[in-house]
């Protein structure tokens, strides 16, 4: 019989409503970690407020914030809930597979955005599909609104106010990084996502603080009523993320208040994802007896 194979434990830490926090396998809530995707929440709530605040409205068409987008009918708000008819990446990726987002600068958005009613493979308004590439049109129409970098205008429009402005961050010191080992024990390298790409999925933080930006905006609604940028079913509001290496879970019920958040270094966001949702569904369960 030959030796099953051997399989590494998964760093994980996990936050939820009604538990302490819970880290194992050398993950731990105070060390930075890529959020993934989960950075469109943050994206989204920024264009909400900065609509609440006069510096620009929901529906401003694309073009009104960047001048080089070629009309296409695709406004903010198309971008905020993936109807903007954008594809899921940025057409004309050339990184390697290990640093896909390596090739997509600042330049390469701009002669995206020139084209931009011919990159759309569908109609601004008509459907849903998730779009990496919206995110990063998004990021730059705010950031020209805001007349300062999205990391600045994150920072005072949504992190400030929720008081984790410390813990989420574009570049995390190296000493406080959680990364995965390789196979020969060094640290493994992550994607490159500090260009455009950075507000969708870009932004490094705690999660302890991740668990604060969950409760904040889901449950204690401290910014408001949630951004449309977080995923619903039901009364289910809930996000996700994942990168080459990490990957993250959020979610809460609107009618109750359950909530919980979970990142891991490696495994499979799938698996990341099914544990989320079951420890929801078990709370959903406590609460309903």
């Amino acid at each position: 019989m030959s030796p099953l194979p051997f399989r590494r434990p998964v760093p994980s830490c996990v936050f939820r409503s009604g538990h302490e926090p819970q880290a194992e396998h050398g993950h731990a809530p105070d060390r930075f970690v890529e959020m993934g995707s989960l950075t469109k929440v943050l994206t989204g709530t920024a264009l909400v407020r900065m609509a609440a605040a006069d510096l620009l409205e929901l529906d401003d068409p694309v073009e009104r914030w960047l001048p080089a987008a070629a009309p296409s009918g695709i406004t903010l708000r198309h971008l905020m809930e993936h109807t903007s008819g954008l594809p899921r990446l940025p057409p004309g990726l050339s990184g390697p597979r290990r640093d896909p987002y390596a090739s997509f600068t600042t330049q390469a958005l701009g002669r995206l955005l020139g084209r931009l009613d011919q990159v759309a493979v569908r109609p601004a308004g008509q459907s849903e599909e998730y779009s990496n590439f919206g995110y990063a049109v998004l990021g730059a129409a705010l950031a020209a609104a805001a007349q300062q970098p999205y990391a600045e205008l994150l920072r005072a429009h949504v992190l400030e106010p929720l008081g984790v402005a410390d813990e989420v961050t574009q570049a995390p010191p190296a000493d406080r990084t959680l990364r995965t080992k390789g196979r020969f024990g060094g640290e493994r390298a992550p994607w490159t996502m500090d260009g455009p790409i950075l507000s969708a999925g870009g932004m490094w933080a705690t999660p302890r603080a991740l668990a604060a930006v969950v409760t904040g905006l889901l449950v204690d609604h401290r910014l408001g009523a949630p951004a449309p940028a977080w995923q619903t079913a039901g009364h289910l509001r809930w996000h996700n993320g994942a990168t080459r290496d990490a990957s993250t879970f959020a979610g809460a019920f609107a009618d109750t208040g359950e909530w919980v958040l979970i990142h891991r270094l490696g495994g499979s966001p799938d698996g990341t994802d099914q544990i989320g949702v079951r420890l929801l569904k078990e709370a959903r369960q406590r609460s309903a007896r």
